[in-house]
């Protein structure tokens, strides 16, 4: 752990709420100065004598003007968020009345708080781990259920428990190992190999595991971009509609209609999707517009994270179209679905038996009219599925931090180091040296191995309030 930074010691506060008009505005202030500058402008009682996590309400005074009258929430270190005392006061929300709070204990003796500083407090004091830490950030910045989940998960320390548990382990075993160095004349082994194997064994299945849910945790922190693609007047617009719906997309029978994409997202099953809808993909046309959107249509698919291969299920000549599409993209390695849509003008289609008949059969395709909304909440589902493919129950560790994400690739190379060393039947001083390296990016994702420069770029990109 880091030794104290510049400005440890000072007291500092910052409005902890969004600015702007509200019925209540949150000020947060936090320092061994904490409850001495707030005493001063309460004359309603003496915060010095009261207990922790209690609340007082009162009028705030300064030189005999009140500002405000408020609810001052106190905590005394080091059962607070930031481990010193904490006082919140809630006030009534005008930015005036705010500004002037502020000011006062500024004019107390107080600092304005650096970006992420009550959190960095937090990890310094050790409150918080690095990656709890990030985790409020992203609790934060969380849109979907899926991504408050994620992130309150690793708040609480559920992925950390993890780490800190393997690094324990192998800290025993280097431990053991270093200690052989010192009876080398007498050829003792205190640290049992077979176990050091089965420790690395297990260690590559937790890391591998994380790293491979890397994919899903950046779709859920980020959402994932949806191409929808067809010919002209496959029905890509109405389909669009059909997802949000809502009339998004301006939806005719002339080809052609759609020149540009159009991008909206649609929360599905807490999953952040990013649709778009592209205009129509033929080869020939004289529309020079028409030309731009199609070219801006195959750069969309090309960067797409899935594809929505858009066609005619009720043109019989179809079916060759679509697999040459479903080959090309099977190619590319682009993750897509096949989805025949006009299945309301087929024959046979949505009859009382549910028997299902179309021009085009192909195992992975989802039949849907968009017109009529028919099976769009099964296309929903394939969305869903497809992206949480390999994902298990959801219930465990979802990595979605690039750092984290990082270190973890370091981790893995350096366990298969430790195996091959093994293998190698390598000196224990050289085992003992790689164990340390895998020891270290660890450290580095829970903060046991840190600089002052790398906390302060991970804590700037916090709000000022937290």
């Amino acid at each position: 752990m880091l030794g104290k930074l510049a400005g440890w010691e000072d007291t500092i506060v910052a409005l902890a709420t969004p600015p702007g008009v509200g019925a209540i505005g949150v000020i947060r202030v936090s320092g061994s100065r904490a409850v001495a500058i707030v005493d001063k402008l309460f004359a309603s009682k003496e915060l010095a004598e009261q207990a922790t996590h209690t609340l007082h309400v009162g009028l705030l005074r300064e030189e005999g003007e009140v500002l405000d009258e408020v609810v001052l929430s106190l905590f005394r270190g080091p059962k607070s968020y930031t481990g010193e005392d904490v006082i919140e006061i809630s006030s009534h929300g005008s930015p005036y009345i705010l500004e002037r709070v502020i000011a006062a204990i500024l004019r107390g003796g107080a600092r304005l708080a650096k970006a992420g500083e009550f959190t960095q407090r937090a990890f310094l004091n050790g409150r918080l781990d690095l990656a709890q830490a990030e985790a409020v950030a992203d609790l934060i910045a969380a849109n979907t259920a899926a991504s408050a989940r994620t992130a309150l998960h690793t708040m609480r320390g559920g992925f950390s428990r993890e780490l800190r548990e393997l690094r324990e382990r192998l800290i025993s075993f280097s431990a053991l190992i270093e200690l052989e160095l010192d009876f080398s004349q007498e050829d003792v082994e205190f640290a049992d190999r077979t176990a050091l194997y089965r420790l690395v064994g297990e260690a590559e299945d937790m890391t591998g595991a994380l790293l491979e849910s890397f994919r899903l945790g950046n779709v859920i922190r980020n959402g994932v971009s949806v191409a929808i693609v067809g010919k002209p007047n496959a029905g890509k617009s109405t389909l669009l509609n059909a997802l949000l719906n809502e009339n998004r997309a301006i939806v005719s029978e002339i080809a052609g209609t759609t020149r540009d994409t159009i991008e909206e997202v649609l929360n599905i099953d807490g999953v952040l999707f990013r649709l778009i809808d592209t205009a129509g993909i033929r080869e020939h046309t004289s529309d020079v517009i028409e030309k731009i959107g199609v070219g801006r249509s195959l750069e969309k698919m090309e960067a797409a994270d899935i594809v929505v291969y858009l066609f005619d299920a009720s043109d019989g000549d179809s079916a060759a179209e679509v697999g040459l599409v479903r080959d090309e993209l099977t190619g590319k390695g682009k993750r897509f679905l096949l989805v025949g849509n006009k299945v309301d003008r087929v024959v046979g289609v949505g009859v009382p038996s549910g028997e299902r008949v179309a021009a085009v059969r192909f195992p992975d395709e989802v039949l849907i009219s968009a017109k009529e909304g028919r099976d769009v909440e099964v296309l929903k589902q394939r969305l869903v599925d497809l992206v949480m493919q390999g994902a298990g129950s959801g219930d465990g560790t979802i990595v979605t931090n690039a750092r984290h994400f990082h270190a973890l690739q370091q981790v893995a190379a350096s366990l298969e180091t430790i195996r091959k060393g093994l293998d190698e039947m390598l000196p224990g001083d050289l085992v003992a040296l790689d164990i340390r390296v895998c020891l270290h990016w660890l450290g580095e994702i829970t903060g046991e191995i840190t600089t002052e420069d790398r906390l302060d770029y991970i804590f700037s990109k916090f709000c000022i309030g937290k």
